[in-house]
C-alpha cells in the first residue's frame, strides 16, 4: 500500500498555555521522517497536549512547528496531512466497518466536487487497506458487532485510508486486555512497516514505547528531557528523572563519591556466592531480600539495607532467592551510572 513520503516534524520552542498554566513549555523536538516516535513521560506532563498542537485541534500559543520545513502552526487541522487516532476510537455506531473506513475520503470528494478520489478509488482503498488490517471479512459488520481489538483497527484503517505522510495515535491500545496487546502491538508495527508514515505516538505504557518505537522521547513538566533510540535511553539517561521513569524496575540509586549519586540496572548486579569477595573495583551492594517476585524467565528481589531499597534481577538457571535471605551482589564499574547532585549524568 503505497502512501504520502513521511515527514520530517520540528518543533521550534512551541508553547502552550491554558491561562497562568503552561501545558508545554518552549518545546524544542525534531521527528526523524518515517520513525515511530513514542512519547512518554508523567501524568501532567503535556504529552496528550503535544499530540493536539501537532494535529491543529489546539492551537499553540507560541512558538513554531514545521512538517519538512513547511510552517504548520496556523494551518487549519483538515489541511495539515496529519490523521490522528484516539483512545476511544470514536467510530461511527450507525455505519458499517466499510462506511466507517470510509468516511474520510468520501467527505474529501463531496468536498472537492470532482477533484477528490471517485466511487471506485474510494471502494479499491477501503478493501486494501481492510486487508492489511485483517478487516477484509468485518467490512459489513457495525462497531457493537466487533471486539475491541477490532474497533482499534478499524480506527486505524479509517486514519490510514488517506495515506497521511504523519499518523498521530494517543493511548491507541490502552482500552485493550493484555492479550490483545501483544498482538495489536505487532499489526501496528507491521503497518507502520507498510505504510512507511511517520508515526507519533502518546503512551503511558513503557513497554508499549520500548518495544514498539525507534524513537522515544520523555517528558517532563511541558518539556522534552531526552530524545534518542529507545536503548540509548535506557542505557545513558540524561539524569535522574530519566533514570527512574524508564525501565521496569526503576535504575537503583544510592549515595555516590561526594554528593554525587551512584546508579545501577537490576540486570547488572551479580549475585555473590556466600563468602565471595567482590572482584576489585565493583561495588558491593549488601542487603535483605525483601520481596521476591517470579516472573517467568526472571525473578526480580526488592532488597533493603537498611537505609534504603534496591532492586536485583536474576535469570533463570540461577539460584532463586527467599524473603529474608541476605543478599550480596557485585556491580562492574563499567556498568555504574554516575550523577552529580543536581541530578545531571556525568558517566
Amino acid at each position: 500500500m503505497s502512501t504520502a513520503p513521511a515527514s520530517r516534524l520540528q518543533m521550534q520552542e512551541l508553547t502552550k498555555r491554558y491561562g497562568t498554566t503552561t501545558a508545554l513549555d518552549r518545546v524544542d523536538l525534531d521527528v526523524p521522517p518515517g520513525s515511530f516516535t513514542a512519547v512518554v513521560g508523567p501524568s501532567g506532563c503535556g504529552k496528550t497536549t503535544l499530540l493536539r498542537l501537532l494535529s491543529g485541534l489546539e492551537p499553540a500559543t507560541s512558538g513554531a512547528l514545521l512538517a519538512d520545513g513547511r510552517d504548520l502552526t496556523r494551518v487549519p487541522a483538515g489541511e495539515r496531512g496529519v490523521a490522528m487516532v484516539f483512545q476511544d476510537y470514536a467510530l461511527y455506531p450507525h455505519m458499517d466497518v466499510a462506511a466507517n473506513i470510509s468516511f474520510g475520503l468520501r467527505l474529501q470528494a463531496r468536498r472537492r466536487r470532482g477533484a477528490g478520489p471517485d466511487r471506485a478509488t474510494i471502494a479499491r482503498r477501503t478493501r486494501e487497506v481492510a486487508e492489511l488490517l485483517e478487516l477484509g471479512e468485518l467490512l459489513h459488520r457495525r462497531p457493537d458487532q466487533l471486539s475491541g481489538g477490532q474497533r482499534q483497527r478499524v480506527a486505524l484503517a479509517r486514519a490510514v485510508v488517506r495515506r497521511p505522510p504523519v499518523l498521530l495515535l494517543d493511548e491507541p491500545l490502552a482500552a485493550l486486555d493484555a492479550q490483545l496487546r501483544a498482538s495489536a502491538r505487532a499489526g501496528l508495527q507491521r503497518l507502520h512497516r507498510e505504510i512507511g508514515a511517520t508515526v507519533v505516538m502518546v503512551t503511558h505504557d513503557q513497554h508499549e514505547a520500548m518495544t514498539m518505537s525507534d524513537h522515544l522521547v520523555v517528558m517532563k513538566d511541558g518539556r522534552v528531557v531526552q530524545a534518542a533510540r529507545p536503548q540509548e535511553v535506557y542505557a545513558a539517561p540524561v539524569d535522574r528523572f530519566v533514570a527512574t521513569f524508564v525501565g521496569s524496575p526503576p535504575m537503583n540509586l544510592r549515595p555516590g563519591p561526594g554528593d554525587g549519586v551512584l546508579g545501577w540496572r537490576a540486570e547488572d548486579g551479580r549475585l555473590l556466592a556466600p563468602g565471595e569477595e567482590a572482584p576489585a573495583g565493583h561495588l558491593l551492594v549488601e542487603g535483605t531480600a525483601e520481596l521476591c517476585e517470579f516472573t517467568g524467565s526472571a525473578q526480580d528481589v526488592v532488597c533493603h539495607d537498611g537505609t534504603t531499597s534496591f532492586t536485583l534481577r536474576q535469570q533463570s538457571g540461577t539460584r532463586w532467592l527467599q524473603a529474608g535471605e541476605p543478599v550480596r551482589c557485585a556491580v562492574a564499574p563499567q556498568r555504574l551510572h554516575h550523577f552529580d547532585r543536581d541530578g545531571r549524568r556525568t558517566g
